[in-house]
């Protein structure tokens, strides 16, 4: 190994996640097209969902991003970029909003208002590993990069580490779920192994 490659920043955890947000606004989607979208294990995995968005953008917000901004005084067209991010985690909150509303009412426009939330966070995530993961990669270390990830770590507690890894591993591929719990230490990995994949398959989330 380079040192540069020894310097490198693994985002595995980052587009993991990513994936799994695409992947429950999907399965919504499909639900609400089947009829389903107001069915119980639907909005359990809608309310998994708005949460852990929650999660992640407010941990971005005071964990990431401040380090990221400390580091590019000079540069204006990074610091717009900080700035594109701040707004477009504000244009999702009142889709979030919408889409909730429209699953505790007879809202013939649900499927639309889904495909709008959907629309808008998938540009952002683009926007954010097109242009914002280089940036951090240029910008921060590992080290300063594992500050946000215990950061993270700290908000979710245990309870929330247990039921986020096994739910950004629902559906993934063999060599998807390899690759982002090799960016967790052994006890995580044995632990949802043993403990968390088990507790959350017993959800159901999203099953018909």
């Amino acid at each position: 190994m380079t040192d540069t490659q020894a310097d490198e920043i693994d985002f595995s955890i980052m587009y993991a996640t990513h994936r799994a947000f695409r992947r429950d606004l999907q399965r919504l989607a499909a639900a609400a097209q089947a009829g389903r979208g107001r069915a119980p294990q639907a909005l359990a995995g809608w309310e998994n969902f708005s949460r852990q968005l929650h999660h992640h953008h407010s941990v971005e917000d005071a964990a990431l991003w401040p380090q990221v901004e400390a580091k590019i005084a000079g540069r204006p067209d990074a610091q717009q970029l900080m700035k594109d991010m701040e707004a477009e985690h504000a244009e999702l909150g009142p889709r979030i909003d919408t889409v909730e509303a429209a699953l505790h009412s007879a809202d013939p426009d649900l499927g639309a208002k889904i495909e709008d939330l959907y629309q808008v966070m998938d540009n952002h995530f683009r926007h954010e590993e097109d242009s914002a993961l280089p940036l951090i990669q240029e910008v921060l270390t590992p080290a300063e990069w594992r500050k946000f990830g215990l950061a993270n770590a700290r908000k979710f507690g245990l309870k929330g580490v247990a039921n986020y890894v096994p739910w950004v591993l629902d559906g993934s591929t063999p060599a998807q779920e390899r690759e982002f719990l090799g960016a967790f230490p052994p006890p995580v990995r044995v632990a949802n192994k043993l403990f968390w994949q088990r507790s959350y398959a017993k959800k159901g989330l999203w099953q018909s």
